[in-house]
């Protein structure tokens, strides 16, 4: 069966919360401290608590900053922490990730969710993404907070991110600017962009922080569950504020049954000046950095020139990261991306018997339906160690996955 994360939003989201979620569900606390390890000058302590909010035991990511930082957040209720905040730009952020040790998954993750804040804010203020001050989500609790989801999101090694909507509260919350009505402008900008949905609740306050709304975003690939899952772990993290019910963000590890229909991006690019060695090397780069697909399909362009239009399918949080393999690779200087839905089978790898040796396979299953297909390249591997065709080994690998 395949393997997904659910976070289960009926209590909003804020980045430490989902931090501290996917700590809980068995994300390695290593690799955390090892990517935030070069912020350590900066005076950047943090750790996992035990914690409780009404009832409900769970885990707190608590985040300690050098109390040299000056009270001057932008919105301080977006922080999640309490703490103060430097002003940052997104070229200051982006430098401070590109200097992190993350995954290549982790880190377009955190790319993308502080793209998406950046774009919203600056939607709100009415400036450029580049003149927007990162007072909140630039500071280093923020950056420890979306840097840590990512890295453990990537080291949950999940096929994707199950996220239906997001429970938010109502009235108002007090800023620096004054009072701001909930949903903030920030995540409502977000919640447009993505399509995430927002249940408004009676709940007082600001449930869904940016960080929070932009990292399940940027995670998300599928809006619903499927009809029938198992829960395999839970983990649940705790909020700072009280509202006088549970503040607390639960996130699962299910197997499903029939995977759940998946949000995925489309990306591609015409080109009729590229030669089919760098195609090749571009589709080869393009999948290790991530791609769920990658085609090349001929066609005739401007000019009648015959041409190729190279096609990736990518999660969300995966697009910067392909973009710059594609740009990088190929000779395209633009590609156009949409979104798009799609439907697989769940996955999960097997062995089968054959006279020359055992052969990898996959066996793929959508509600009645189960197929199992040999893995080509152990199909391969097998028949050059018995010195056999490929076909034969193939056939006989066909015929024992079916009766396996």
């Amino acid at each position: 069966m395949s393997t997904y994360l659910y976070i289960e939003g009926s209590c909003g989201a804020s980045g430490d919360m989902l931090a501290a979620a996917l700590h809980a569900l068995g994300g390695s606390e290593a690799k955390v401290r090892a990517a935030l390890a070069p912020l350590a000058d900066e005076g950047l302590r943090f750790a996992w608590q035990k914690a409780a909010s009404h009832g409900i035991a769970g885990e707190r990511f608590a985040v300690e900053l050098p109390e040299s930082f000056g009270k001057d957040a932008h919105h301080a209720p977006h922080a999640g922490h309490g703490h103060a905040h430097a002003h940052r730009h997104l070229t200051d952020v982006q430098a401070i990730l590109a200097r992190l040790p993350m995954e290549p998954r982790a880190r377009a993750l955190a790319e993308a969710a502080f793209a998406l804040v950046a774009e919203a804010e600056a939607e709100a203020h009415g400036c450029a993404v580049e003149e927007v001050h990162f007072h909140e989500v630039g500071a280093l609790d923020s950056i420890a907070d979306i840097v840590a989801t990512a890295v453990l999101f990537a080291d949950l090694r999940v096929t994707g991110c199950v996220v239906e909507a997001l429970a938010e509260g109502c009235g108002t919350v007090h800023c620096a600017h004054g009072e701001l009505p909930v949903p903030v402008p920030a995540v409502l900008n977000i919640a447009r962009k993505t399509g995430l949905p927002l249940e408004r609740t009676a709940v007082r306050g600001e449930r869904v922080t940016p960080t929070g709304i932009a990292l399940a975003a940027a995670m998300r690939t599928a809006a619903a569950l499927p009809e029938r899952f198992v829960v395999r772990r839970v983990g649940i993290g705790v909020g700072e504020r009280d509202f006088g019910c549970a503040n607390v963000l639960r996130a699962m590890v299910i197997e499903a049954e029939g995977a759940p229909a998946e949000e995925a991006v489309e990306m591609e690019a015409n080109l009729d000046d590229c030669t089919g060695e760098a195609l090749a090397v571009a589709s080869e780069k393009l999948l290790a950095a991530g791609a769920l697909d990658v085609a090349l399909v001929p066609c005739t362009m401007k000019k009648s020139r015959p041409g190729i239009i190279l096609r990736a399918l990518a999660r969300e949080a995966d697009v910067p990261a392909l973009a710059e393999v594609l740009l990088r690779e190929t000779t395209t200087i633009g590609l156009r991306t949409h979104k798009v839905r799609r439907i697989t089978m769940a996955r999960e790898a097997v062995t089968v018997s054959t006279p020359y040796g055992p052969v990898q396979a996959k066996r793929c299953r959508y509600g009645a339906l189960e197929r199992v297909y040999p893995e080509s390249e152990s199909v391969r591997a097998v028949a050059e160690r018995a010195g056999v065709g490929y076909p034969e080994v193939f056939a006989v690998a066909a015929a024992a996955a079916v009766n396996s």
